[in-house]
């Protein structure tokens, strides 16, 4: 017992601070002093913004230093893998159980700290989504406060998109936004579309708080994971309690911080002004008519129509992948400006069904993963590798893997335009190549796989001249056959 004690006294000298912060004696175990014996007696200095509580301070206490915090693809990990109940605190009022634990006490602690800067741009975001997406939750008869996972999952971010390949401000993987009806393709990604995703969100999570017998922190463990993974954690552990579940070694940290992280962020959101966020500017709710699109549609004809700039179409339709709303969608609701949709129905009547949309040539955005090869992507998008490297300025031994390429599609492709060049009149449809000193004919010929003679025909070179470094030649030709761009034949045009 004497070493035992030794021991403890040794541990308050060499740390001074955690003496000064000890509750005095009142004959009840000393919950600090047996937290550091388990986790090894590390410490951290207090994180910069923190509150200074005494509360807070004995959860500083036992942090191990943070990760750095990048939204959307990783997670912060938590100190300790044991639960030190604080003392109770005033919380907020909220529709889902909140608790105070040291976990939860972390991420408080993390938001106001190093994360501050990435936590209120969420914040400043946040009142942009909250009454429309509040409204969906109390329409399903859920709590409204469940808007906080979209908080976590994305900072409200329409474009969020993560290493998994999760999408918008829910974070649907393609496979579950198709189980609750969200229309993914080549022209439109309604997991973008801040009103539609948050309706299929409505109904997994409903359908999750059933699964997990009304458990809330199992609901969102599961929005995370999967259900079946924490389906089969609690059939593992032999309990239905999240925090037992976390103490395991089968869930990942992400999906042990999911929950505790959630709860943090509701915490500070719903009274940001207690933990250091009362300078926040908030964006104005948004506010938009729709209108059905009965056909094929430019945003750059609804801009002009509705007398609006083309990008606020843009932020107003994110789930929309081209400059155009998507074919065989008769029933689409295109979102416009409030106050615009009378004036657009009217000039929109006037305009030729044939005249509502015109055909384009289109680049898209390409992520290279593992085994992926120039060939390959070339062959998959109807291109050459030639042609790839060229545009992406890559050399011979450069790696291609995890690098964003332009790749030169068709228009029933995967991805929204960057550029276009189109001969209207006759559906003929050009790629174009801006020469570069050393260029010949002969060794762009090579390169982009047609004949000289083709190249002389295509740009009107006669004889044997000279390139001139910044001349824009044509290098390919496509045609629109049957609603697809099919390449000219090499043949004299």
């Amino acid at each position: 017992m004497n070493k035992i004690l030794s021991c403890v006294i040794a541990l308050l000298v060499a740390s001074p601070v955690l003496a000064a912060e000890l509750p005095s004696g009142d004959g009840e175990p000393n919950l600090l002093v047996a937290g550091l014996v388990m986790s090894g007696g590390q410490s951290s200095p207090p994180a910069d913004g923190a509150a200074s509580s005494r509360e807070s301070r004995l959860g500083r206490a036992l942090e191990l230093p943070a990760t750095e915090l990048y939204p959307f693809d990783e997670q912060a990990e938590v100190a300790a893998d044991f639960d030190l109940k604080l003392p109770e605190e005033d919380l907020p009022d909220s529709d889902i159980p909140l608790t105070l634990n040291d976990k939860v006490q972390y991420f408080l602690s993390y938001f106001q700290g190093r994360a501050r800067p990435v936590f209120a741009r969420w914040l400043s975001r946040s009142e942009r989504y909250l009454p429309m997406m509040k409204e969906v939750l109390r329409k399903e008869s859920l709590p409204e406060d469940l808007v906080y996972l979209a908080m976590i999952e994305s900072g409200f971010s329409p474009h969020a998109y993560s290493v998994a390949s999760a999408v918008g401000p829910w974070q649907f993987m393609s496979a579950t936004g198709k189980r609750y009806s969200l229309r993914i393709d080549g022209w439109i990604d309604e997991r973008r579309d801040p009103l539609k995703s948050t309706v299929a969100a409505a109904l997994y999570l409903k359908e999750l708080y059933g699964l997990f017998n009304k458990d809330w922190y199992l609901a969102a463990a599961g929005y995370n994971a999967g259900e079946n993974k924490i389906l089969r954690a609690i059939d593992m552990y032999n309990s239905r309690d999240f925090w037992q579940l976390s103490k395991g070694s089968y869930l990942k940290r992400e999906t042990k911080d999911y929950v505790p992280k959630l709860l943090a962020a509701a915490i500070i959101a719903k009274e940001p002004h207690k933990y250091g966020f009362a300078d926040v500017a908030y964006l104005p709710p948004i506010e938009f008519d729709t209108v059905p699109i009965p056909t094929q549609t430019d945003l750059d004809l609804v801009a002009r129509l509705c007398d609006v700039p083309p990008q606020i179409l843009r932020d107003l339709n994110p789930e929309l992948r081209r400059w155009a709303t998507p074919p065989d969608y008769p029933a689409y609701e295109l979102k416009l400006p409030k106050g615009k949709k009378e004036l657009f129905a009217a000039e929109y009547a006037k305009v030729p069904e044939d005249k509502r949309y015109t055909p384009k040539v289109l680049y898209t955005r390409y992520r290279m993963k593992k085994g992926d090869t120039l060939a390959g992507v070339a062959s998959r998008y109807g291109t050459t590798p030639q042609v790839l490297a060229e545009l992406n300025r890559l050399g011979k031994t450069k790696k291609v893997r995890g690098r964003v390429l332009t790749i030169p599609v068709q228009p029933d492709a995967h991805e929204a335009p960057v550029s276009v060049a189109a001969k209207k009149d006759s559906r003929e449809f050009n790629k174009y190549y801006t020469v570069k000193k050393g260029d010949t004919l002969h060794s762009l010929a090579r390169r982009f796989n047609v004949s000289t003679s083709i190249l002389s025909a295509w740009n009107n070179i006669k004889g044997k001249i000279a390139l001139r470094a910044g001349r824009r030649i044509i290098v390919a030709k496509y045609v629109e056959k049957s609603g697809a761009m099919v390449p000219v034949a090499n043949e004299k045009s």
